[in-house]
């Protein structure tokens, strides 16, 4: 059965991860950390990607990685397969070393890298790696290639540390590790949900971008050419700009959806109409709506339609 495609096309932005098989230890010595970095390296140059940030963890990896050709497929394949056969080799071991499909959600520029850069550089600590004091003491990432160097020719801060905005210099640097020690200490509502989002393999943009996106590839979807986990934050971009065209038609607030307890009419007629605007589930309709039972919601939906 043929894999199916990604996303892919010239100067995407990717955060890429992968776990070991069976969550084992992929990275647990300095020398399976320092072969992946260095089999990074020779990815980049092969398929010309521009690493953002890295963090080789124990048992996954996550990248910020820009493809300036359309060749993450195969770019991964080769990186994935060439560390597998290196880390079996030196183990005299065999079998698969990752879980399965890694994951490639989109970013849409560099404001929108920033933070996936953010939540990469302070995964190490979250993971209890490295002090919160000191998230540029890992060493298998790119924050400590950054302030402590050296740095590879194919890691580069480029549009990201300049949106934040600071400069490429020791300065700069030292300020992006005091951001990155506040967000670890105290960290605000929006960026502990936008961390999460990140967390669970979602794009990484501004609403408009992500209800155009998944406009765009919205054919992939209904041909199946993209994997599940790829296109269901695209789908559920969809879903939510068809429930807010639906509300704003209705002039229903998000207060009276709380309120209501029962099916009142127009819930009915929000979910129908967001039912036919995107083909958004009945699961997901009736959470929105703060429906218990999805089958009453599409039972009313249903009535709804016999009139």
């Amino acid at each position: 059965m043929a894999r199916r495609l990604r996303f892919q096309f010239p100067g995407a932005i990717y955060h890429l991860i992968n776990r070991g098989n069976y969550r084992r230890d992929l990275f647990a010595t300095p020398g399976a950390a320092k072969s992946f970095e260095s089999t990074l390296g020779e990815a980049c140059q092969r398929f010309d990607w521009v690493v953002h940030a890295f963090a080789a963890m124990r048992n996954h990896f996550h990248l910020a990685v820009t493809t300036r050709s359309p060749n993450l497929s195969d770019g991964m394949h080769w990186l994935q397969t060439t560390f597998a056969l290196r880390f079996n080799r030196f183990r005299r071991e065999s079998g698969h070393l990752f879980q399965g499909r890694y994951q490639s959600p989109l970013i849409e520029n560099a404001a929108a890298l920033g933070r996936v850069v953010d939540y990469i550089h302070l995964n190490p600590v979250e993971a209890g790696l490295c002090p919160a004091a000191q998230p540029a003491q890992f060493p298998w990432g790119s924050l400590s290639r950054f302030v402590h160097g050296p740095r590879p020719p194919w890691l580069s801060a480029g549009e990201w540390l300049a949106a934040l905005p600071l400069r490429d210099s020791p300065d700069g640097w030292s300020k992006y590790v005091s951001r990155l020690q506040d967000i670890a200490r105290n960290p605000d509502a929006t960026q502990m949900a936008e961390f999460e989002n990140i967390a669970r393999g979602r794009p990484v943009g501004t609403h408009a971008w992500q209800q155009a996106l998944a406009r765009e590839y919205e054919h992939l979807a209904l041909e199946q050419d993209v994997s599940a986990a790829e296109i269901l934050p695209l789908k559920q971009s969809r879903w939510t700009a068809a429930l807010e065209d639906a509300l704003l038609h209705h002039r229903i607030s998000p207060a009276a959806i709380v309120e209501a307890r029962l099916i009142p009419h127009w819930k009915a007629e929000v979910a129908v109409r967001v039912r036919r605007a995107s083909g958004a589930p009945w699961r997901w309709i009736a959470a929105q709506l703060c429906v218990p039972q999805p089958a009453s919601l599409r039972a009313a939906a249903s009535w709804l339609g016999r009139r």
